[in-house]
């Protein structure tokens, strides 16, 4: 296979000028050839010292010799160095460590929570973000329940219910429509669920903290008129 070397590019020192250059950086590195992606799809470490390249949906950079599983040709960036990866704003794969440094575990598992956070409306099982995070399922299980004090399931089933009780709280939604904008598309499992975990049916849960909210506001008024 032929290997066509990259000039390296000066990563700039200045705060406003590093911004920019992100953006025009940014703007340039979505370009793959075919031969960068043939070294991504055969884990070739003879390109190591070549390119990084980073996937967009997971915000991870990696060597090309990494095994994790081979992300979608257009959620790619190739960057020439790990600096850059990191100014692009790229966090280091767990797995190959491409910054040849390892990455605390409190930061690797706070980068997944982050991931969670953002994606909770997604069918995440524990091999999805194992491949994600590019973590085996046993060692991301392990090491987030160490970290976090509970495991990555019982953290989504956590923050789903919260969102679940801001939509109740906040907003005209049906039932059926906020079960399935926590993730959850079986509206009777949600009912069933939401009940188990807070004793109270949703739409119980709705009509007990709307009355709440506005006694609340009805209260400030008086207040305020005093």
């Amino acid at each position: 296979m032929y290997r066509q070397v990259i000039k390296v590019k000066t990563v700039p020192d200045n705060k406003n000028e590093g911004n920019q250059y992100n953006k025009d950086h940014a703007r340039r590195a979505t370009a793959i050839t075919n031969e960068w992606w043939e070294a991504i799809e055969q884990n070739d470490a003879a390109y190591n010292d070549l390119f990084f390249y980073a996937v967009q949906s997971t915000g991870i950079f990696c060597k090309p010799s990494c095994r994790s599983r081979t992300p979608r040709r257009d959620n790619v960036e190739i960057y020439s160095s790990a600096e850059e990866a990191l100014l692009a704003g790229f966090r280091p794969c767990k797995r190959c460590k491409p910054t040849n440094e390892k990455l605390p575990d409190e930061e690797w598992i706070l980068s997944i929570v982050d991931y969670m956070n953002q994606n909770y409306r997604r069918q995440l099982t524990l091999e999805l973000l194992g491949q994600a995070t590019h973590s085996s399922p046993y060692h991301l299980q392990r090491t987030f329940k160490r970290i976090m004090g509970v495991t990555p399931t019982e953290y989504m089933q956590q923050l789903r219910l919260s969102k679940a009780q801001e939509a109740l709280k906040q907003s005209n939604l049906s039932v059926e429509e906020i079960a399935e904008s926590v993730g959850i598309g079986n509206t009777g499992y949600f009912i069933t669920w939401f009940k188990r975990e807070l004793a109270v049916t949703p739409a119980r849960y709705r009509k007990l903290n709307q009355g709440r909210m506005e006694g609340s506001g009805e209260e400030e008024a008086c207040t305020r008129n005093n």
